[in-house]
C-alpha cells in the first residue's frame, strides 16, 4: 500500500494538486488552506460582518472578570452567565454597527497614529516614559494579545471620536437654564400645625372580626417560606490552626527567629519641615548649607520647620518605634545613625530633613511569657500552607461522599449544624446567597447530594447537605393576630388623621380662624429653601407641591409622617435668584447641554441599530 501511494504521488494529478497548494500558499498564506476547509464559527452577523466566535467568547471572559472583580467577595456562582453573554452579544452588535458607521465615514486610524497613543498613555509608563515590557504585561493581563487591542483601540477611537463630536454639540436655551435655577432657588414662606396619633386614638377600634377577615383576605402575607435545616463542614485557616500540632522544638525554633523583632526599638527623631512649593528647594538649600557650617539643628529647627509644635521643641518629635510615621519618613529614620541627618524627604506633609537623636532597644522577653502567643502565631502559619491542599481534599472528599461524616472523619473537621434557611438566606455562612443557592438546587435539595466546597469569604470555605426540608405553609390565626392588630390600627389611625386634617383644612379654607379651630399652636416659617433640614424631606416636598397661592391668600395641605400629620398653610412663595453670569447658571448650562448631547448620541446609535440587518446564530 505505501508503494500505490509513492506511485501516485509522482502522478500528474498529485503535481496539480501541489501546485495549487503552492501558489495558494503564495498568495493568501495557510489561513488561505485552513479558512477554506473550517472556516471560523460566529455568533452574529451584522451588515454581512461577521462577529466570531473566539471574540464573543474572550469578551465574555473579560466581562465575567470585570463583573467579580466589582464583587465585595468574588463568587463565580453568583454570576448571571446567560445575562452576561446576552449583555456581551449586544454590546459586541452595536459596537460593529458603530465601527461600521466611522469606516463609511472615512475615519480611520494610521499605524503610526495608535503608536503615538499607546505611547502617551500613562498606564503604560514608567517615570513619565513609554515602557514595552509594562505595555505588553498589562494587555496579557486583560486577555489580549498586542496585535488585538492595537485593533480595539483602532475601532474604539474612531467610535469615540463620533460620539464625542455629537455629545458636545448639545445645546440648551439660556432660558430654560434660568427657568430651573428660579425653580430650584425657590424658598417659601408657611406655617406648620401638628396633629398626633393621640388626636384620634379614641375614635380608632379593631375587632376580632376585623382581624379574621383581614387575614383571609391576606393570606399569602403569612405564608412561612420553604425552609431546610442544613448539615455543614465550615473550613476555616482558623479551625485548621486548632488542629495543628506545634512542637516544643518547633516553638524554640520560631522564638529564635522572631528574636530581633521582639526586641522593640524606638528611635528619638527631630525633623525640620519645609511646606513643598516653589521656594521650597532654594529654603531647603539654605538649611542644609547652614547646618553644614555649624549651625544647630533645634535652632534650624525653630526659625524654619513649619511643624509649629515640635519646632517649639527644636524639631523633637520624641520616641517613636516603627508603623508611627510616614513609610518614606520611616525608611529614612531607620537607616540613620545616632546624630546623624538625613537627606531631604518628601511626604505628603512636605520636605523634612530628620535628625536621629537616640536609640532605645527592649529585651526579648522570655519565652515562657510569649509561648501562648507565639504558639498561636506558629499554628496560624502552618494552617496557613496547609489551607489549599486541605480544602482541595475536602472538595473532593465532599464530592463522592453520601454524607459529610466521613469527609469530617478524614480530615478531623467537625459537621455543624444550622436550621430555619430560606432561600433568602440565612445565619452565617448561609448568608452567602452562593451557598444558599446551591443547598436549594434540584441535586442538593431533592436527590440528596452534598454542595459544593463554596468559598464564603477570604478565610473560609464551606461545603453543606440538607438535613431536613420543610414546605411552605401556611401561618396560623392565633400566631398572627398581634401582628394583624398593630397594621391595622395603624391604617385605621393614619385614616381617621387623614379624615380629621381634611375636616381642619375644609374649615380653614371656609375663612375660619385658626385659633378657633383648636388644633394647637402653629410654627412660622419664612424664606425656606427645599433642603430645610429642620422639618424634613417629606414636610418640605409637601410644601413644595402646593400651588403657588393667589393675592393675599393661603394654600393649605396635608403631610403624613411617621407620628402624626402636617397640616401647611402655605402664605407666599418667593422667586429663586438667578445671575446668568455666576458659576452656578454656568454649571448647570453645561450640565443640561451634556444631556442632551449624551440624549441626541443614544438616538444616533438607536438609529443606527434599528437599521442594521443582524442575524444572530
Amino acid at each position: 500500500m505505501l508503494q500505490d501511494i509513492r506511485d501516485n504521488a509522482q502522478g500528474t494529478i498529485a503535481k496539480v494538486i501541489i501546485g495549487l497548494l503552492i501558489v495558494s500558499l503564495s498568495i493568501w498564506g495557510m489561513d488561505a488552506i485552513v479558512g477554506g476547509f473550517s472556516g471560523e464559527p460566529e455568533v452574529a452577523t451584522v451588515n454581512g460582518d461577521d462577529i466570531t466566535e473566539r471574540e464573543f467568547l474572550r469578551v465574555v471572559q473579560i466581562e465575567s472578570q470585570r463583573r467579580l472583580s466589582d464583587m465585595d467577595n468574588p463568587d463565580p456562582s453568583l454570576l448571571d452567565e446567560d445575562q452576561v453573554r446576552r449583555d456581551v452579544l449586544d454590546s459586541l452588535i452595536q459596537e460593529k454597527v458603530m465601527t461600521q458607521d466611522a469606516e463609511n465615514q472615512g475615519l480611520e486610524l494610521s499605524d503610526q497614529d495608535i503608536d503615538s497613543l499607546i505611547t502617551q498613555m500613562p498606564q503604560f509608563q514608567v517615570d513619565g516614559t513609554f515602557n514595552r515590557d509594562r505595555f505588553v504585561s498589562m494587555v496579557r493581563n486583560m486577555g489580549m494579545g498586542v496585535g488585538e487591542f492595537r485593533e480595539t483601540m483602532r475601532k474604539q477611537y474612531v467610535v469615540n471620536q463620533i460620539r464625542a463630536g455629537i455629545a458636545q454639540s448639545g445645546i440648551v436655551a439660556e432660558e430654560h437654564v434660568a427657568q430651573l435655577l428660579r425653580i430650584q432657588n425657590q424658598t417659601r414662606d408657611f406655617r406648620v400645625v401638628t396633629l398626633s396619633e393621640d388626636a384620634v386614638s379614641d375614635q380608632v377600634e379593631v375587632s376580632e372580626a376585623e382581624i379574621e377577615a383581614y387575614y383571609q383576605e391576606n393570606q399569602e402575607a403569612f405564608q412561612q417560606p420553604e425552609r431546610v435545616d442544613a448539615h455543614y463542614i465550615a473550613l476555616s485557616r482558623e479551625s485548621l490552626a486548632e488542629t495543628v500540632d506545634v512542637s516544643d522544638d518547633e516553638l524554640r525554633e520560631y522564638y529564635q527567629e522572631r528574636s530581633s523583632e521582639l526586641a522593640r526599638e524606638e528611635r528619638r527623631a527631630a525633623h525640620i519641615l519645609i511646606e513643598d512649593g516653589e521656594s521650597a528647594e532654594e529654603t531647603m538649600s539654605t538649611v542644609q548649607e547652614r547646618l553644614e557650617a555649624g549651625e544647630d539643628f533645634s535652632e534650624l529647627a525653630r526659625e524654619y520647620s513649619v511643624d509649629t509644635v515640635s519646632a517649639e521643641e527644636g524639631g523633637d518629635l520624641g520616641f517613636a518605634e516603627r508603623g508611627v510615621y510616614d513609610e518614606a519618613f520611616e525608611e529614612a529614620l531607620f537607616q540613620l545613625e545616632k546624630e546623624e541627618v538625613s537627606e531631604p524627604v518628601s511626604t505628603t506633609f512636605g520636605i523634612h530633613l530628620i535628625k536621629l537623636l537616640d536609640v532605645q532597644k527592649s529585651e526579648v522577653p522570655p519565652l515562657e511569657e510569649l509561648e501562648e502567643e507565639l504558639r498561636r502565631e506558629l499554628a496560624r502559619s502552618k494552617a496557613e500552607d496547609r489551607f489549599a491542599e486541605v480544602r482541595s481534599e475536602l472538595a473532593d472528599l465532599a464530592y463522592a461522599a453520601d454524607d459529610l461524616d466521613g469527609p469530617a472523619q478524614e480530615l478531623s473537621l467537625e459537621v455543624r449544624e444550622k436550621g430555619d434557611i430560606t432561600r433568602d438566606g440565612g445565619e452565617a455562612p448561609f448568608d452567602h446567597q452562593g451557598l444558599v443557592r446551591q443547598l436549594f438546587s434540584e441535586d442538593v435539595l431533592r436527590d440528596g447530594f452534598n454542595t459544593e466546597l463554596i468559598d464564603v469569604g477570604d478565610n473560609m470555605s464551606v461545603v453543606a447537605r440538607v438535613a431536613q426540608y420543610q414546605e411552605a405553609q401556611q401561618q396560623p390565626l392565633d400566631e398572627v393576630s398581634d401582628e394583624i392588630r398593630t397594621a391595622l390600627t395603624r391604617e385605621k389611625t393614619r385614616e381617621a388623621l387623614n379624615q380629621r386634617a381634611q375636616a381642619v383644612i375644609a374649615e380653614l379654607e371656609s375663612g375660619k380662624d385658626p385659633g378657633e379651630i383648636g388644633i394647637g399652636e402653629w410654627q412660622s416659617y419664612d424664606d425656606q429653601p427645599r433642603n430645610n433640614p429642620i422639618l424634613g424631606g417629606a414636610v418640605m416636598s409637601g410644601v413644595f407641591s402646593l400651588q403657588r397661592p393667589e393675592g393675599d391668600g393661603e394654600v393649605y395641605g396635608s403631610v403624613m409622617s411617621d407620628d402624626g400629620i402636617a397640616i401647611v398653610a402655605l402664605e407666599a412663595v418667593n422667586e429663586g435668584e438667578v445671575n446668568t453670569d455666576g458659576g452656578e447658571f454656568s454649571q448647570l448650562r453645561n450640565f443640561l447641554a451634556s444631556l442632551e448631547g449624551q440624549r441626541e448620541y443614544r438616538a444616533y446609535q438607536q438609529h443606527l441599530r434599528d437599521n442594521a440587518e443582524v442575524e444572530r446564530q
